[in-house]
This record gives C-alpha cells, sequence and structure tokens, in this order.
C-alpha cells in the first residue's frame, strides 16, 4: 500500500471515530428529548438521509474539482454537525438537535468516498486490499470514538455530553491538515458519457453490488441503533451499552486487514454470503437472553457480517463502471445504500418500542436472505470466466 493509502487509513479513522462516537450517543440523547419516545432514533436517521443526500453534491464536486476539495467539503459538515449537537444540548433542543444531523450526515456522506479514492490511487491489483485497509481506518474510530465519549461525557454537569461533541470538532480538525498532504487524482474529463445512466443501473453487477451493500449496512444500522436504548431499558449503565458499541465498532473494521486477501483468495461472492450468515446469527442470538454478553456476541457477529458484505460489496461495485463512469456509479450506489440505512435508522426506534427487540432482529432476515440468493446466482452467471465488463472493464 502507497502513502496516498495510508493516508486515506488515517482520515477514514478520524472522520469515523466522530460517527462511532455519535452513534453511541444519538439514541441516548434522542431518547432524552423526545417528545415521543418512538423518536428517539430519529436523530439518527436524518444524519443517514444526509448521507443518502451526499452522494449528489459529492459527485458533482468530485466530478468537477476533484476528490481533495470534495473531502475538505466533508470535513467543513463534520465540524459543524458537531457544534450544532452541542448547541441542541445546551438548549434541551429535540428539533435542534434533528437539524444538526444534517450537515453531520453531509460530511460523513461524503467521507464514505475514501474508499473509492482509495482504489483510485491504488495498483489495480491490489485495490480489494486498499478498499478493506481505508475502510479499517474504523478500526481506529471504534476505539477512540467511544473512549472519547466515554472520558467526556460528564465533562460540562450538568449537561450529559455536551463535551464529547465539543471534543468531535477535533479529529476533524486534524483530518483537514492530512488532508492537505494527501496526493489525489485530479477531477476526470469533462466529457459526456455515451452510457447512459438508465444503462448503468441495469447491469446485473451494478444490482447485486447494490442489494448486497444495502442489505447488509441496513441490517446493521437497525439493531445497533437501537442497542443502546435496549441495553438501557434491560438496566444496563450507559458505560456498558458505550463498550458494546465499542466492541461491535471494532468488529466491524478490524477484519479489513484481512478482508481483501479474502476476496482475492475466496471471491467476492463467497465473502458477501458469509457476511449474510453472520448477521443472521446476530439475529438468531436475540433469542437466547438479554446478558451483557448476549449483547456483545451478538454485535460483535454483527460487526464482522457488515464488514464482509460492505467490503465484498464495494469490491464487486469497482468491476461495474469505468473511469469516465465511476463518479455517477459511486454517487448512485451511496444513494440508494445510505437511503436504506436512513429508513432502517428510522425504523429501528418505531419497531423497537412498538413490535419488541426480538422482532427487530427478526427483520433483518428477508434482505439478508435476497442478498444471498442474488449473490450465488450472479456468481453462478460468472462461473464460466472473466467476462469482459463495460467499457473494457473486467467482469466479476
Amino acid at each position: 500500500m502507497n502513502r496516498n493509502v495510508w493516508l486515506l487509513f488515517c482520515c477514514q479513522a478520524l472522520m469515523n471515530a466522530t460517527v462511532v462516537g455519535q452513534v453511541t450517543m444519538s439514541a441516548l440523547v434522542g431518547y432524552s428529548l423526545a417528545p415521543n419516545k418512538a423518536l428517539s432514533t430519529l436523530p439518527y436517521a436524518i444524519q443517514m438521509l444526509g448521507v443518502m443526500a451526499a452522494s449528489i453534491p459529492a459527485g458533482l464536486v468530485f466530478a468537477r474539482l476533484g476528490r481533495k476539495p470534495g473531502f475538505m467539503l466533508g470535513v467543513a459538515g463534520a465540524i459543524l454537525g458537531s457544534l450544532l449537537f452541542a448547541l441542541a444540548i445546551w438548549e434541551t433542543s429535540f428539533w435542534l438537535y434533528c437539524l444538526a444531523a444534517v450537515p453531520a450526515g453531509l460530511g460523513f456522506g461524503i467521507a464514505q468516498h475514501y474508499r473509492f479514492a482509495a482504489a483510485e490511487v491504488a495498483d489495480p491489483a491490489a485495490r480489494p486490499r486498499a478498499i478493506a485497509l481505508v475502510m479499517t481506518g474504523g478500526l481506529l474510530a471504534g476505539v477512540l470514538g467511544p473512549e472519547l465519549v466515554k472520558r467526556s461525557k460528564d465533562l460540562l454537569p450538568p449537561l450529559l455530553f455536551l463535551g464529547t461533541y465539543l471534543m468531535l470538532v477535533g479529529p476533524s480538525i486534524v483530518c483537514a491538515v492530512l488532508l492537505a498532504f494527501t496526493r489525489l487524482p485530479p477531477a476526470p474529463p469533462r466529457t459526456r458519457s455515451s452510457v447512459p445512466i438508465r444503462a448503468i443501473l441495469a447491469r446485473p453487477t451494478f444490482v447485486t453490488a447494490v442489494i448486497a451493500a444495502l442489505a447488509g449496512y441496513g441490517s446493521m444500522s437497525l439493531i445497533m441503533t437501537s442497542t443502546p436504548v435496549q441495553m438501557m431499558l434491560c438496566g444496563f449503565p450507559v458505560n456498558d451499552s458505550i463498550d458494546v458499541i465499542r466492541a461491535h465498532s471494532i468488529a466491524m473494521y478490524a477484519p479489513g486487514f484481512v478482508t481483501g486477501r479474502l476476496i482475492q483468495r475466496f471471491g467476492m461472492h463467497r465473502i458477501i454470503c458469509i457476511g449474510g450468515a453472520l448477521a443472521i446469527l446476530c439475529a438468531g442470538l436475540s433469542w437466547t437472553g438479554s446478558s451483557y454478553l448476549t449483547f456483545l456476541t451478538a454485535l460483535v457477529l454483527l460487526g464482522f457480517g457488515w464488514n464482509f458484505m460492505f467490503v465484498g460489496a464495494t469490491t464487486l461495485l469497482t468491476t461495474a463502471h469505468d473511469m469516465q463512469e465511476r463518479v455517477r456509479v459511486q454517487a448512485t450506489n451511496d444513494f440508494i445504500v445510505f437511503g436504506t440505512v436512513a429508513f432502517s435508522a428510522l425504523a429501528s426506534g418505531v419497531v423497537e418500542s412498538q413490535a419488541g427487540w426480538l422482532t427487530l432482529n427478526m427483520a433483518i432476515l428477508p434482505p439478508i436472505m435476497v442478498a444471498i440468493g442474488l449473490v450465488l446466482w450472479h456468481r453462478q452467471e460468472a462461473r464460466p470466466g472473466l467476462r469482459p465488463g463495460p467499457a473494457g472493464v473486467s467482469g466479476p
């Protein structure tokens, strides 16, 4: 991995630290501020809508100005979001807290493109490893984010988490400094693509990659978002839920050191299917009880499953377009995937409060099974050998 990939790894770690910290606090703050407890996950859902909406401006900025200005815009969104979250807690305003989720989501949405930038600065043969490595930056975030929350949540009493949101500005500032030293590809030539977007969307490889990604990410969001609230209702203190989310975050990103190599050895399709099976095991554990160890084990399995499904799907997506199409395809992919994540985040609080924890866990089974079935079909279609992809890109 070259120097630029490692710098992107650090940037991803810093931006994800802000998000992991927000995930740890969001449902708890929402639960304390919301006039209706079913709306406790609404702020996180709005943040995911911001991630989805970021796909459009991110695509425009990346296409016209290049990667670095786009990533700087994402850093600015993250800083603004953290400051507005802090103001909302100071004012004890649920709706201001929801509003703060918009720039925070835009910042995180733009940061999702670090994995695509890594594929562009790496050699073609090393792209799976580069994608997995940059996403592994979340491993540091999984340690840093919850630890920041733990150490700063009571920094400015009696307002819980106010000091945390002020401290979360720091990682974003450091990320901006690192970006200044990162060499990224310029904007692609501004030539009109001869392939309409509807033709790209109809490609089996694109559809398979998107379905696998949205099933993995959406299912993870559905369960993870409500876990702190469910643990609180089961009588566990805040620090216990922070530790569970930290273990989950580490499990999401730690496999990235080997996921790329596993994909190179066993193929994208098998790794995605293994990830789906791990997510199903997570849901099954919800029937075994509500002990601390059950929550911990289930969320770790969910993290591993997310990593295999999302990294595998991202790698598969890189075979569905050529260099001229990449920005449009990547933006469209993230728009669809994070739209699903936003819906699942909002549904998480509603389903958990109205139907219960077991129903919430069982809700991930249909999308995971559909994704596994589609991936197996796509693997069967690709089995005769590598087929030529669009515009000279190798197929899966």
